[in-house]
């Protein structure tokens, strides 16, 4: 398991597997362990994937200052991963809250970001606001699943202040296309596999400013894939058009079918997707 230093002084961890030529993974959670994203459906017959512990999560180190974890600052981190990998310009795919860095990283590093893959990205570093009736309407799609009224009920309690008990259980079965065995695992480690201290941290006051973020980024010349799923409560399609419009030159990929976790919900076309994207024209 290779390691290096972030400026700080944290040793931090990543994780290398695949052919092809690296891709670097940030994961969400936010603040939790890489693992989960795996082989990201199969994605490492195309790209050797370069998957990054944040610090305090996986085989990285513990910093000895918690407000280290503050998103912003984690940018220090992803620099100090590019320059330990000796590349000029990344490849950079990050899921959900993990999007959030990568947003701060190629708005602070434009030229050092060639394709940037945001899967079902978290919208907070760019400020686009999502209204409780588009996460409703998303979570509607469902309503035909066994587990939909329970789940439902919960989610409407979430998004009206006044979470009902265990409300983040019950909506669980909403992340994921299936809500079977796997899907299931996947939940459980979730809990094992986050840094909750870290995650409180992680968005916390000053860690973002939509309009310079958004500013910076419209200036981005690389190519970006924003790929959203179709039945993700968290990303709502006009959300994620919204997104891909802050870029000059970026594609909207709506999955048919998928929720929050698009390798696991239908991994060949996830794949199909997302190479084609990586392999395109630079």
């Amino acid at each position: 398991m290779p390691t290096f230093t972030a400026p700080d002084g944290t040793l931090l961890a990543y994780h290398a597997t695949g052919e092809g030529p690296p891709l670097v993974c940030l994961p969400g959670g936010p603040m939790q362990a890489s693992a989960y994203l795996g082989d990201l459906g199969g994605l490492t017959a195309h790209r050797t994937l370069i998957r990054l512990d944040l610090r305090g999560t996986g085989d990285s180190a513990t910093p000895e200052d918690p407000a280290s974890y503050r998103c912003d600052r984690q940018v220090d981190d992803v620099e100090a991963l590019q320059k330990e990998l000796g590349l000029d310009r990344l490849d950079l795919l990050a899921h959900s809250a993990g999007a959030n860095l990568a947003a701060l990283y190629t708005a602070r590093h434009p030229d050092r970001v060639a394709r940037l893959a945001l899967i079902t990205p978290s919208v907070y570093a760019v400020g686009i606001g999502i209204t409780v009736e588009e996460r409703l309407g998303t979570a509607r799609l469902r309503r035909d699943e066994e587990w939909f009224p329970t789940a439902y009920a919960a989610l409407e309690s979430l998004n009206s202040g006044r979470p009902v008990p265990d409300a983040w259980q019950a909506v669980a079965p909403f992340w994921f296309a299936r809500w079977d065995e796997e899907a299931k695992a996947v939940r459980a480690a979730e809990d094992e596999q986050r840094n909750d201290e870290a995650a409180r941290v992680y968005g916390s006051e000053g860690a973002f400013a939509p309009e310079a973020t958004r500013a910076a980024l419209a200036g981005f010349a690389g190519r970006v894939l924003v790929l959203a799923g179709e039945a993700d409560v968290a990303g709502p399609r006009r959300a994620m058009a919204e997104y891909a419009g802050l870029f000059a030159d970026a594609e909207l990929a709506v999955q048919e079918g998928a929720a929050h976790f698009p390798w696991l919900d239908d991994a060949e076309r996830f794949v199909a997707t997302t190479a084609a994207f990586l392999r395109g024209r630079s």
